[in-house]
């Protein structure tokens, strides 16, 4: 905590110029007695700060120095920091420019953002499973500096039937989802999602992106991910579930899983979407002993033609 007040009282400083004790104080909500011991930490550790007595005085940076910092609080670089390291997925460009960024932060906060830097280890490979070296795909820099500076792109696509096309397009920003990369575009036909790993040639032009003035990436997204989500499992059931098991269904069907209120013998309504009658039948049917689905009636029929299938090999 008390880095960041640290970093705090640093950027105060920056922005107001002088600061008093009681402003600072009161700015962080400490006492006095801790900001004085602060200020004067910051000044022992090497940042140019000295304090001038009387009235008007105050803590200044000599000569207006400035540490830039770039409006981060200690824990936003820790944060930062945490992807440069040497198991993390971020690019080779990312983890050089996060290391040259740590000797423009003040002796104080160093050591905690170049430890930070070795103290996550990421495996995004489940137990059980092969290793598989993810690498970024083809063409996502192009794409992506497109993106930075507006420009169109004539862009080369192969669809998931193999069908190679190219059309010029509107790049309005890059997600990264899983392992995988997608670019939303603008196009002749609307907003249109592409995966970067299907892209066969991205070629910039000079023709600057019509950008809408109220586009948001992530809202974009979250749109576009709704309706990935509803042509893959178009199917809707019903069913009831006693109150326990409640988060085993959470854990298996994560955001197919809606909750509703509860019934008159104390179990709770749910609303589960899928691909087919057959498969969601698969999936539920190791939860008999919680959940009971009520229609439609092609899934019932399921559920019993594998209780059936059961009994009659185990019974």
């Amino acid at each position: 905590m008390r880095t960041d007040r640290l970093v705090a009282i640093l950027l105060l400083l920056q922005r107001r110029g002088q600061v008093t004790a009681p402003e600072v104080a009161r700015e962080l909500e400490v006492s006095e007695r801790t900001a004085r011991r602060d200020l004067d930490a910051l000044a022992m550790a090497g940042v140019p700060l000295y304090s001038m007595q009387g009235r008007g005085g105050g803590w200044r940076l000599v000569g207006g120095a400035r540490t830039d910092l770039s409006g981060l609080t200690a824990g936003e670089a820790r944060a930062l920091f945490l992807v440069a390291g040497p198991a993390s997925a971020a690019t080779p460009a990312v983890k050089a420019a996060l290391r040259k960024l740590v000797h423009a932060l003040p002796e104080p906060f160093r050591v905690q953002a170049e430890a930070a830097a070795s103290s996550l280890v990421t495996d995004p490979e489940q137990w059980g499973s092969s290793r598989v070296e993810h690498r970024p795909p083809r063409f996502l820099d192009e794409l992506q500096d497109a993106v930075i500076r507006g420009v169109q792109v004539r862009l080369g696509y192969v669809d998931r039937k193999g069908t190679e096309t190219e059309r010029t397009v509107h790049p309005l920003g890059i997600v990264a989802k899983g392992q995988s990369w997608y670019l939303v575009s603008n196009t002749e036909a609307g907003r249109r999602t592409f995966r970067i790993d299907r892209v066969s040639s991205a070629d910039p032009t000079d023709d600057p992106v019509h950008r809408p003035d109220d586009f948001d990436l992530a809202e974009s997204w979250r749109e576009i991910a709704d309706e990935v989500d509803r042509r893959r499992t178009p199917l809707e059931i019903q069913a009831v579930c006693k109150p326990h098991g409640i988060g085993l269904l959470r854990m298996a069907l994560g955001g197919r899983l809606q909750v509703g209120g509860s019934t008159t013998d104390g179990r709770i309504e749910v609303v589960i979407r899928g691909r087919n009658e057959y498969a969601l039948a698969g999936e539920l049917a190791w939860m008999v002993e919680w959940l009971e689905v009520t229609g439609p009636p092609g899934v019932r029929d399921h559920l019993a033609s594998i209780g059936n299938a059961l009994v009659e090999r185990y019974g």
